[in-house]
Order: C-alpha cells, then sequence, then structure tokens
C-alpha cells in the first residue's frame, strides 16, 4: 500500500485506517506548526507590553514551545518512518503502525489539551490586568 490518502471502493479496512491516520498526522503536524507560530505571537506581546511582561508565564510558553517542538520532531520522524507501511506483508506489521499511531495520538491530545489550558489561564491574567 502506498501513502497515496484516496480512499477507493477496493480498499481493505486496514488500508483505509493507514489512508486516514496518514490525513489525521498530517493534520496535527500542521496544527503543531500553527502553534508554534501562536506561541511565538504570544510572547512578543507580552514582551512590547510592560503590564503583561510575567515572567512565570513566560516561562510556562517558553516549555510549552520546547514540548511542542519536540513532539512535532517526534511527528515529523514518525512521518518519515511509514513509508514502511508499504512493506507490511502481515497483519501483525500493520498493527505495529496502528498502535504507534495509537501511541502519538495520545501523546498530541495530551499536549493540545495542556496548551490550551495555558492560553486559557493567559488569557484569564490578561483580561484581569485590562
Amino acid at each position: 500500500m502506498d501513502l497515496n490518502t484516496e480512499i477507493y471502493e477496493h480498499d481493505n479496512d486496514v488500508d483505509v485506517t493507514h489512508k486516514i491516520n496518514t490525513i489525521e498526522l498530517d493534520n496535527w503536524i500542521n496544527h503543531l506548526k500553527y502553534i508554534e507560530k501562536e506561541v511565538n505571537n504570544l510572547v512578543n506581546m507580552c514582551a512590547l507590553n510592560d503590564e503583561l511582561k510575567d515572567e512565570t508565564v513566560l516561562q510556562q510558553f517558553q516549555k510549552k514551545k520546547d514540548e511542542n517542538e519536540n513532539l512535532l520532531n517526534a511527528l515529523l520522524k514518525y512521518s518519515n518512518s511509514r513509508v514502511d507501511i508499504a512493506e507490511c506483508e502481515d497483519m501483525n506489521c500493520d498493527m505495529t503502525f496502528i498502535k504507534e499511531h495509537e501511541t502519538y495520538r495520545k501523546s498530541y491530545l495530551y499536549h493540545l489539551d495542556k496548551y490550551r489550558r495555558l492560553k486559557d489561564e493567559f488569557f484569564d491574567k490578561v483580561q484581569g490586568k485590562f
């Protein structure tokens, strides 16, 4: 199976799963790239406004930026390894990729939840300062 993400009538369930996972992975990578830009914008916004300068918040954003970069790099590496899916000849091989994808899904969703909480906390503070 190649990593073409178009789903055809003749695709079996495993092929469809791999294609959907590929689409999902691409979305995660794009979202993490956006978060990287967003964190930079939030940090710059804090730096430009003395009322928003808060070392704790800046440190939290820096930590989140580092975590985001680490996860993004892991997903990019994982994405590159998925070319080997085409070599799978049995269900065990396919299941290895599917299980690995589930592990990355959990990591991504956990990261996203933590980032959203940090952003909510930041905006709660910002609203209190204006």
